[in-house]
Parts: structure tokens; sequence; C-alpha cells
């Protein structure tokens, strides 16, 4: 099985779809994907969903289940199965009680979120379908309340039937001298740009991509992070924000455009090509990212 994109008809909208070993769309995932794709989901989470069904899919074909059969006992297995090396997922080999688990518990609730919002697509729809993954509960829901929460605590909520217990761990916070390390590892001014950003405004990958001239404020020292539609599939996940922005960060963002950007006759900020000539595609810093992230933690710690 595959996961393959495609293009809506008309608008051009990048989306995804599963494809079967005969090459031909898994009709059910196939409609719910484009689904997501039609309510304005993120491009990023159409295609792991896609990946999570597939990995579903791949499971219910390899035990010859009917997915308009599946019961909560396969969902378990189902599980079990995914925390499984791909050659005893496939029953090539036998694995030992003690092998590690190949996906974290944080990925295998994701892919049951995947499947569970599947299930109650179908169900709505008319499918023959219960909503396979959903548990009606009383009571409060943890630390977390809502804001009508004196008018809804005694009324039932759709929870998880299934949910693997995830570790809490804490972001790790690049120090001073581990981010001076990543800026000058970098050998341009536009990827220095670009990782001062992210640094200094807190704003994701994608909305620093999304970077059109307009948005920054250079006088009043100020980026805006605008929610619109890029022609990279960049994307303002946390919405639309003013964010204050250093002068360094400002005097950096003129140096690059005297001295790489130049005349190009271009509104975004970032290029992923050399000449500055197209709109950047979130993979190439993104690669880039990680690579100077890897050279300049090397540096930083004396070992090249």
């Amino acid at each position: 099985m595959l996961v393959h994109p495609v293009a809506v008809p008309g608008s051009g909208t990048r989306s995804w779809t599963v494809l079967g070993d005969d090459d031909v769309p898994v009709v059910p995932v196939d409609r719910f994907l484009a689904y997501l794709t039609g309510i304005g989901r993120s491009p990023n989470k159409v295609k792991a969903y896609a990946h999570d069904l597939k990995n579903y899919w791949e499971f219910i074909s390899f035990r010859g289940l009917d997915w308009r059969e599946a019961r909560l006992e396969d969902v378990g297995e189902f599980v079990a199965w995914l925390q499984l090396p791909p050659a005893g997922r496939s029953g090539e080999v036998a694995v030992l009680p003690t092998a590690a688990a190949e996906v974290s518990a944080a990925t295998v609730n994701r892919k049951l979120a995947a499947v569970s919002a599947f299930y109650a697509h179908q169900a709505r729809n008319g499918a023959g379908v219960g909503d396979l993954l959903a548990a009606w509960r009383t009571g409060s829901r943890g630390g977390w309340k809502p804001f009508l929460h004196h008018v809804s605590k005694g009324k039932p909520y759709r929870g998880r039937a299934i949910s693997l217990k995830v570790p809490k761990k804490l972001p790790r916070i690049l120090t001073v001298a581990e981010m001076q390390a990543i800026l000058d590892a970098c050998t341009r001014l536009r990827d220095r740009f670009f990782f001062a950003v992210l640094h200094e405004s807190g704003c994701r990958a994608g909305e620093a991509l999304g970077l059109r001239h307009e948005d920054i404020a250079a006088a009043e020292c100020e980026i805006t992070i605008v929610a619109r539609e890029n022609a990279n599939g960049a994307r303002a996940k946390s919405g639309g924000r003013t964010v204050p922005a250093g002068p360094d960060l400002i005097r950096l963002y003129a140096d690059y455009l005297h001295a790489e950007y130049g005349g190009i006759d271009s509104s975004y900020v970032l290029s992923g090509c050399r000449d500055n000539t197209y709109c950047p595609e979130p993979g190439v810093i993104r690669t880039g990212h990680a690579q100077l992230l890897v050279i300049a933690m090397t540096m930083f710690r004396g070992t090249r």
C-alpha cells in the first residue's frame, strides 16, 4: 500500500490518498481524506491521517478483516501490532517480548484518533458502523474545564475508548550558546535570518516561510503573522498575531535584502532557491534546519 499526493480538481489544492496493492485508491479512506481537505484541514494533518489509515488497512488486510465488521477487540490487536517491527507485523519473524516498541505511545494515540475520526465520519454518512473508538463518560474531564463547565458538568461527553498513557516530557530549550552556534553555522544570510526569526519571535517554521515583506514593519520593530494560503503550502497554524522584533533582527533583515535578495520581484521574504526566484518549499529549509542543527551542536560540543 502507498500514500500518494493528489491535486483537487478545480482548485488545485494538495491532498493525499491511500493506494491499495492494485494501485487503486482505497475508496472509503479516499473519501474521508477528501472530506478533511474540503473542510480546510492542514495538508500535513491530512497526510498524517493518510499514513495512519494506511497502517490500519494493512492490519485489517493482514488479518482478513472487513473494515465494516471490525470490533473493539480488533482495535486492541491493532495497537499491539503497531508496536511490532516491520518484519514482525508481516509475520516473517517472531518478536521477543523484550523487544522495544516500534512507535511511541503518542504516535499510537494519534493513529487511534485517525481511525476514530474515520469511523465517526462513516457513521454520520450512513455506513453501518458504530463510533468504534468513542466512549461516552460523565464526571470530570481532568484538570482542564471548559468555559461553561458549571452548565454542562453533569452531561456525558465523548471520550476515547482506547488510549495509551503518554509520559509527560518538557520541551527542550536551546541555550544561548547553542542558538549562536546554529546561527554561526549558516553560510547565507537567508538561512541566518530564518533561524533568527524562529528564535526571537517564537513563530513556527511554516509561519516564517509564509512571511511577506509587507508583514515586517521595520520602523515599529514588529512582525505580523498572517493566516493565509501560501503557494508553498506554508500555514500559520496558531492564527494571526503581531510579535515584537528586536533591532538586531531588523538589521539582519536589511542586510539580507541588500546582500542576497537584490531586486527580485517577489512578495515572499524567504526562498528555497539561491537566486530567490520562487516561493520557498517548506521541506527545503526544514531539511537544512536539521542539518544545521546537527552541525552546530557537533561544533558546540567540540567534537569536530
